[in-house]
């Protein structure tokens, strides 16, 4: 299931951020007096609803500003614009309609997203009145909010969610598998991408991202439906030279969210890397099947055990992914590259391998002879049964006497223990911990 993006946009200094973060339910951007302190995005899942989604802070727009900061900030806006299935057009009550607001609903209008215009700093009910002055935008019926004082925050969420397209964010096709080519730049990606697609022959057609800023490739090997989805390079922050590009992090984010299995693209003939850690993190933490793919591996001097050194080197680095399987390959020659679906159909099925409760309540039976469960002040922890709840990635529920019980290394153990009798190699595992209920 993919989640929807939620765009907050407006001029400097409306109270964009203190929105973010009052419906993030923290402090992530930084909220000050001074317009123009959001310079970057900022994102965060939230929820609503039984509506998960996924909003995105943005720098202030001055349409008309010749400031290279602001036009740097009004180019990030309008990335998130185009990426973001929702908008949330943010106007300040207290200052009234401005010249700058109505440029940035035009702007608004032309992008055919949902529009939800919400006027902040309507902190009690007698500033009520300064709300009709915005519907001369003709941007439907206003909502009223005070961001600071969580006033109206309801009703504006229920708007919101109301422009939510179900039927998209659940999985279009189950029979159809999705993978996602993320990596730094010039990893090799796209190379990676033409050499399957050219070696199988079998592209149906070319749909391009309107709204994600990726390419989408429907193929069709031996019966098998898939749709190949390549991604901007991710860059490490200090590296990002072009505004444009400080939005690959949620454009990759966003084709991650989608996909079924992730290609996880590392360059050989680099060491890894704290930015491929981070890539790598975002898949592990979407719960999605992995592979990671070392691409290069031509321009590598080898000698004995060189794979199995490298391979050792890179489970150091991402110690949270010993699950994912590894392929070395090279893009340019082609080696090993039929490899990469053959370990995708693998992967896939192991992202949605059921269990049923009979045959896992045996193997933690198991689990518990070869290592008993840990107490705490004369307590022990009792496992009373468990049952699989939903797969992608596949997910337990564990219903024991007391969850401030379950020890983290003990949920560890029981993950590994999973992993050995039934191998689930490729994917995250979620083990959740419930009371049961007397």
């Amino acid at each position: 299931m993919a989640k929807p993006l939620v765009a907050i946009v407006g001029r400097p200094n409306v109270g964009k951020s203190t929105l973010f973060n009052q419906l993030a339910g923290k402090r992530i951007s930084i909220v000050d007096d001074t317009p123009g302190v959001t310079r970057d995005r900022i994102y965060a899942d939230t929820e609503w609803l039984n509506y998960q989604f996924t909003m995105i802070d943005t720098g202030g727009i001055e349409p008309g500003s010749q400031d290279q900061l602001m036009q740097q900030m009004r180019n990030q806006a309008e990335i998130a614009i185009d990426t973001a299935d929702v908008i949330v057009f943010l106007v300040d009550g207290r200052e009234g309609l401005t010249a700058t607001d109505r440029n940035v609903a035009d702007m608004l209008r032309k992008s055919n997203k949902p529009l939800v215009l919400a006027v902040n700093k309507i902190d009690t009910q007698a500033d009520e009145p300064l709300l009709f002055e915005f519907y001369n935008l003709a941007m439907g019926d206003p909502i009223s909010i005070s961001a600071s004082h969580k006033r109206g925050l309801g009703d504006l969420l229920d708007e919101i969610v109301k422009h939510f397209d179900r039927e998209s964010i659940e999985d279009e096709d189950d029979d159809v598998i999705r993978i996602a080519v993320v990596g730094k730049p010039n990893a090799g990606k796209s190379s990676i991408v033409n050499r399957i697609l050219g070696e199988e022959r079998a592209i149906v057609s070319d749909i391009p991202g309107t709204t994600r800023d990726a390419i989408d490739t429907p193929i069709e090997i031996n019966g098998q439906k898939y749709i190949i989805i390549d991604t901007a390079g991710i860059r490490r922050k200090s590296r990002i030279s072009d505004s444009l590009e400080r939005y690959s992090v949620i454009r990759a984010l966003s084709a991650i969210r989608r996909c079924d299995v992730a290609l996880i693209i590392i360059d050989a003939t680099q060491e890894v890397t704290e930015q491929d850690t981070k890539i790598a993190g975002l898949v592990h933490e979407e719960g999605k099947g992995s592979i990671l793919v070392m691409n290069k591996w031509d321009a590598i001097e080898k000698e004995t055990n060189t794979m199995n050194q490298y391979r050792k080197r890179l489970m150091n680095s991402l110690s949270y992914m010993t699950y994912a399987p590894s392929v070395f390959v090279s893009a340019k020659t082609g080696q090993r590259i039929e490899r990469i679906m053959e370990l995708v159909n693998y992967v896939y099925n192991q992202c949605t391998f059921r269990i049923s409760t009979g045959v896992l309540n045996d193997c933690l039976a198991d689990a518990i002879a070869v290592n008993e469960p840990p107490s705490d002040k004369g307590r022990r922890l009792k496992i009373l049964y468990g049952t699989q709840v939903s797969v992608k990635p596949p997910t337990f529920v564990l219903f024991v006497n007391d969850p401030e019980l379950m020890h983290y290394s003990y949920k560890r153990y029981l993950e590994n223990y999973f992993r050995k009798t039934f191998g689930l190699e490729g994917t995250p595992i979620h083990i959740i911990v419930r009371e049961k209920s007397r």
